[in-house]
């Protein structure tokens, strides 16, 4: 079996800089990713995350089938469990398996800001003029 070499930060960068509307940034100082402002991927900085660990906000149903599916690449701690997101460990994560996941979690956190940013409708009253109802 041939070793491959770990996964780093710049990695994800390249990975993640090269989707749609995804720009770097930072998040509590750590090395971030975001879609309209919304986070996409950070650092894992919570002392309760492995160290070279991935923070990336997916939907709850698609963290619990990946960390079934193989939880010596994700899993989440208590820290991260109330959250959208699941913790991935650069160093056992393919990189192609890495770049599917970051696709992922930039359409989700892009599906949520359109939502966001949708300008609502505002109820609007009319008045009535008595000229009007003639």
């Amino acid at each position: 079996m041939v070793r491959r070499k770990p996964l780093s930060f710049d990695a994800v960068r390249e990975l993640a800089l090269a989707l749609p509307d995804v720009e770097e940034s930072t998040s509590y100082g750590a090395q971030s990713w975001k879609v309209r402002g919304q986070l996409v991927a950070c650092q894992a900085i919570n002392k309760s995350a492995e160290p070279n660990s991935l923070v990336v906000k997916i939907p709850f149903e698609q963290r619990d089938e990946l960390i079934a599916a193989q939880p010596d690449v994700y899993y989440v701690t208590d820290h991260y469990v109330s959250y959208p997101s699941v913790l991935v460990r650069l160093s056992r994560v393919h990189r192609d398996a890495l770049r599917d996941l970051l696709g992922m979690a930039a359409r989700f956190v892009g599906q949520a800001a359109k939502k966001k940013s949708r300008p609502r409708k505002r109820a609007t009253s009319r008045r009535v003029s008595a000229d009007s109802r003639r």
